[in-house]
């Protein structure tokens, strides 16, 4: 059984039930002074204990997404990415489609109506970095009305550890957009939602790593060339943006900041602004001077051109550990007079879906407004 089954978790939950109900019932068997009956007290507690630990940590797992399965878990994922090569559709090309489903809620099942999520294996041809990803396709991408009509496509990333599925069932952004484009909030429009961790265990900060992982070339080109390759999406910046929460928001920011010419917005929800340096990333830059001062988006507005991007950042003025440096980033874009900034600035909220879930729907409107269809 998965890590994220319910099964798992009913089955966590009714060991932890009847370790607590049997605490309870041999506890008096156990108050004498022996050390065998303290002994055994402390053990029942404990293994009590640790049941009760284990349930709440499987139910916040199967809430946040951290790991997807007990080798994630347990770090055991060390395989890098690879180019593999499919035939889909009688075609060599770059996305694999391996299976579709309707988005939630939506009761037809036809794709001119009810869009399409499919699950899909992205395959990087300079980089040779293989991921797995979801990508929605809205209902006016199946109408024959709009078969020679180009599409705006958005990039969502998860956080780190974070797994694809968990945007579209946990954050909801398939059926969002689906909504805001069906009341004219927002325009329709392509969603690829992925886990900006593309080398599984490791924490790449989309960082080109000296002979690891080129994480930011991936992003930046050999998704972009997938994604066109296979659907209907211009290539010119204007018609691309980039969105994501926590690591997945300082991914999104530094992309579109480092590369102006592959994205023309992007969004941080709840974002940091330098690549941490921790054992899940190891060592990123291997003595780049260079590289390291490009990781930090202070510095890269204070030395560099002013990219023209336009950017939204969040944080909540209670319960986010970026506030302070959100409202620092806020001020030195606003000195570049060139790079665009906006901001949602919640009273309160933390770094959690449900903070997210309060914002994507008027980030999303504002990646609308920036992105142009062909």
């Amino acid at each position: 059984m998965g890590l994220t089954s319910n099964k798992v978790l009913v089955l966590a939950m009714v060991f932890a039930v009847a370790l607590f109900a049997g605490t309870v019932w041999l506890w008096p068997r156990l108050a004498r002074h022996s050390w065998r009956a303290v002994g055994g007290r402390i053990g029942m507690l404990l293994v009590t204990q640790l049941a009760l630990f284990a349930s709440v940590g499987l139910a916040a797992n199967q809430a946040f997404g951290f790991y997807a399965s007990w080798a994630d878990l347990f770090g055991q994922e060390n395989g890098q990415g690879v180019v593999v090569d499919h035939i889909a559709d009688g075609a060599r090309g770059p996305i694999q489609v391996v299976s579709t489903s309707r988005v939630t809620g939506v009761s037809s099942g036809a794709p001119q109506v009810a869009g399409q999520i499919q699950k899909v294996d992205i395959l990087g041809r300079t980089t040779r970095i293989g991921a797995p990803a979801f990508v929605y396709l809205p209902p006016e991408y199946f109408q024959a009305r709009n078969r020679d009509r180009k599409f705006p496509v958005s990039v969502v990333l998860t956080g780190y550890p974070g797994t694809a599925q968990a945007l579209v069932d946990k954050l909801r952004y398939p059926s969002t957009a689906q909504q805001l484009a069906k009341s004219g909030r927002m325009q329709p429009m392509i969603l690829v939602m992925m886990r900006p961790a593309v080398a599984p265990p490791r924490d790449t900060e989309c960082v080109d790593v000296p002979g690891g992982p080129k994480t930011e070339t991936f992003f930046a080109k050999d998704l972009r060339d997938s994604v066109m390759a296979r659907y209907r999406v211009d290539k010119t910046p204007a018609s691309w943006g980039i969105i994501g929460d926590s690591t997945g928001g300082y991914c999104a920011l530094k992309i579109a900041m480092h590369h102006p010419k592959s994205y023309a917005a992007a969004v941080g929800l709840s974002p940091y602004y330098n690549a941490p340096i921790d054992p899940t990333t190891g060592d990123l830059f291997h003595g780049d001077a260079n590289l390291r001062n490009r990781a930090n988006l202070f510095w890269v507005l204070r030395h560099q051109a002013a990219p023209e991007t336009s950017l939204l950042v969040t944080s909540s003025k209670i319960g986010e550990h970026n506030y302070k440096d959100t409202l620092k980033f806020i001020k030195s874009v606003q000195n570049t007079n060139v790079t665009r900034i906006s901001s949602i600035i919640l009273p309160s909220g933390g770094h959690n879906f449900n903070t997210w879930r309060r914002e994507i729907p008027e980030a999303l409107q504002w990646l609308g407004t920036r992105l142009v269809s062909h």
